[in-house]
């Protein structure tokens, strides 16, 4: 693949690793195209594989520069509102213990809030508020808090939207995991919620991709914290 000078072949084998979980495979054939196929939709493609797959590389550093480079390359591309996303998880992945130089904590800080901004209906703004989980942007849980706040107003807002699953799914494992990082007097209430939520999302999806996970992750609460009346386990 190194040797060949046919581009187009390099770029689907670097796909083609990308998809089978070669990483860094995919990364090294990727740096090979990016500049061959600059202005063309396989050249947006390509430096936005680039990052994501240095991102799964956990090459970090890269990751934020190709993804950086690609959303101010292409502002309105197709995959803009991902790339800008994952700039800023790179980053925040990056960050160093807090007795060290802090500058990428502020640069993440920095471009989540710009993200938020400037895509504040987007699915992976409430993703983004839970992947922070008790990260001090928004203080204790307040981002388990702020997940469930704005995937809600995104499916009252959008009741047709064709991510209502995933929101949903996102509302759900947002009030389990408040419940377990809630003080102990708090958590038989918000471990009840969860429950709750899980028996609506599972009449309104019954069929859905994520009911596996959903079942498992609502297992694991502690028999202590259900409802008399819920006290078995989920079938």
């Amino acid at each position: 693949v190194d040797k060949t000078p046919d581009y187009t072949y390099k770029y689907e084998v670097a796909k083609q690793y990308y998809t089978q979980g070669y990483y860094n495979r995919s990364a090294q054939t990727l740096q090979q195209v990016i500049s061959v196929f600059k202005g063309t939709e396989a050249g947006e493609e390509s430096l936005f594989l680039l990052g994501m797959a240095n991102l799964n590389a956990r090459n970090y550093d890269a990751a934020a520069t190709y993804l950086r480079r690609y959303y101010q390359s292409y502002p309105k591309g197709l995959y803009t509102e991902a790339a800008r996303y994952y700039t800023g998880m790179a980053l925040y992945l990056s960050t160093p213990e807090p007795k060290l130089d802090q500058s990428a904590t502020y640069e993440a800080v920095t471009e989540f809030q710009n993200f938020i901004e400037t895509f504040p209906t987007s699915i992976f703004r409430a993703k983004l508020y839970y992947d922070l989980g008790d990260y001090f942007l928004n203080g204790g849980n307040g981002n388990y808090q702020a997940c469930i706040v704005t995937s809600e107003n995104a499916i009252k807002d959008f009741p047709y939207t064709k991510r209502r699953e995933d929101f949903a799914y996102l509302i759900l494992k947002a009030k389990y995991e408040y419940a377990k990082h809630s003080v102990p007097e708090k958590q038989t209430e918000r471990y009840n919620d969860a429950v709750d939520e899980y028996y609506g999302f599972q009449s309104e999806f019954p069929e859905s991709k994520y009911m596996k996970e959903a079942k498992d992750m609502i297992n694991k609460i502690p028999k202590s914290f259900y409802k008399p009346e819920v006290n078995d386990s989920i079938k």
